[in-house]
């Protein structure tokens, strides 16, 4: 084997980082001692038989874990909730580099698990037997857990892109639900005359990444070009042409004042959506059980979802943001066994439903999006609106799936400083967008990768 240079598992955050081991494969089961089997936070309803390991933060997991227990009398699972994002990617990034302590199988979202793969993480599920299940789920989730010949986790559930918008608002200024990107803008701008300013057509968040990914994938950019057959090389494009119409089209709304630049995630994005400051959210399916939650919402607010608007309306593309795999950890003590459990965890049609009406999780099996079961569910918040059958099904169903990069940290914290910059009228987008491409090709070469 050739001998390469150590790579920094930059995929997490400082304190997750990680030296690589430079002449190891890492993608081969087996060796390590696992996660303890002693800590169960369910009961292990048969015993004297294998019992798998697993790490996960769905809400529906404890009954779906016991559920699958009860119908197993050959193989049982241990869970342990080890905490959600950053939290449970600390311990697992620790347990992979002590090379002991890591479960059987992780939950890991997409955009992750490059990073651990990188670590030498995580089994090939394709080695064992993965392949048997791959018409089950989406072509997109497929795509977003195979690197090179290799498929490194199990789809769980997707995280389509739509519009979600104020109908009163729109119908009250008599402004057409926009449904291309050109109509965005105008709607902001009638909007801002309407309303003088208090209402803008939506938010653009420095620290969006996860939205500004999906939106770079909408235009036809490829920000990263990475194969685990090839675990050193890397393609970047940050400063293409469809990345910087992306970046200037939104910091050219921003400039005319016509969308905000709160932070996400925080209470000021959240009072001013649902205080009627916005009148539009980008944002995925799953965001539908967030929007009902805000303090202070404004009366009367009647909120709808519709397709994410186009570039090209005659040649709509659809795109995800979020979602949760199940991957199998090269401490697997038997990782054959391992991808069985992960890949069947979700086959019976109870738990999927669990998944779904406990765990809030559209799930990326065509057989459920399809189904009238999960079409037909109204939402009585959205006005008893299908956003299943008309919004969020047929986009999950056309998502082809994108490459993440194998270091997500630096590249979000990196996106994030420089947006913020241009925001702030400090750079154009242009020059964000320039400038963005050097730190990851820089940061790249200094961890062991070649530029392709």
């Amino acid at each position: 084997m050739t001998k390469r240079k150590a790579l920094l598992a930059a995929g997490m955050t400082t304190a997750l980082a990680v030296t690589l081991i430079g002449c190891t494969s890492g993608n081969g089961g087996g060796g390590g001692s696992g996660a303890s089997k002693t800590n169960c936070q369910n009961e292990i309803k048969v015993q004297d038989v294998p019992v798998v390991t697993y790490w996960g933060w769905f809400e529906d997991t404890a009954q779906t874990v016991d559920n699958f227990n009860e119908s197993h009398d050959d193989v049982q699972i241990c869970w342990t909730n080890a905490g959600q994002g950053a939290d449970a990617y600390t311990k697992l990034s620790t347990s992979l580099q002590s090379k002991s302590g890591a479960p059987d199988i992780a939950q890991i979202e997409y955009d992750w698990l490059n990073s651990f793969l990188i670590q030498g993480g995580l089994v090939n599920m394709a080695e064992h037997g993965i392949e048997e299940y791959k018409d089950s789920f989406t072509e997109g989730a497929w795509r977003d857990v195979s690197s090179g010949d290799g498929v490194y986790a199990v789809p769980v559930d997707l995280g389509p892109v739509g519009m979600w918008y104020r109908a009163d608002l729109f119908e009250e200024h008599g402004i057409p639900v926009p449904t291309t990107w050109e109509e965005y803008a105008a709607a902001g701008e009638q909007l801002n005359e309407a309303t003088g300013g208090e209402t803008l057509i939506g938010n653009f968040a420095p620290n969006g990444a996860g939205q500004h990914y999906a939106l770079l994938d909408q235009a036809g950019a490829v920000p990263f070009e990475f194969d685990n057959g090839n675990p050193t090389e890397i393609g970047i494009n940050h400063n293409d042409e469809a990345s910087k119409k992306v970046y200037e089209y939104w910091i050219d709304l921003v400039d005319r004042g016509l969308v905000g630049t709160d932070q996400a995630w925080t209470s000021e994005f959240n009072t001013a959506l649902g205080g009627g400051r916005y009148a539009t959210a980008i944002y995925p399916v799953w965001y539908n059980i967030h929007i009902p939650a805000f303090e202070g919402a404004e009366e009367g607010a009647e909120w709808r979802a519709a397709p994410i608007p186009q570039w090209d309306g005659s040649e709509p593309k659809q795109v995800n943001w979020g979602g949760s795999t199940l991957a199998v950890t090269a401490q697997a003590e038997d990782p054959a066994l391992a991808t069985k459990v992960a890949a069947e965890l979700y086959e019976p049609q109870e738990n999927k439903e669990l998944g779904v009406e406990v765990g809030g999780l559209f799930l990326a099996y065509p057989e459920m999006i399809e189904s009238d079961y999960f079409q037909d569910r109204p939402y009585e918040f959205y006005g008893g609106q299908q956003i299943n059958k008309e919004v969020f099904g047929p986009a999950a169903l056309a998502y082809e799936g994108v490459t993440f990069s194998p270091f997500s940290q630096y590249y979000y914290d990196e996106s994030q400083r420089l947006l913020s910059e241009a925001i702030a009228g400090n750079m154009s987008a242009t020059e964000a967008a320039d400038e963005l491409q050097v730190s990851l090709e820089t940061y790249a070469t200094d961890q062991g990768f070649t530029l392709k």
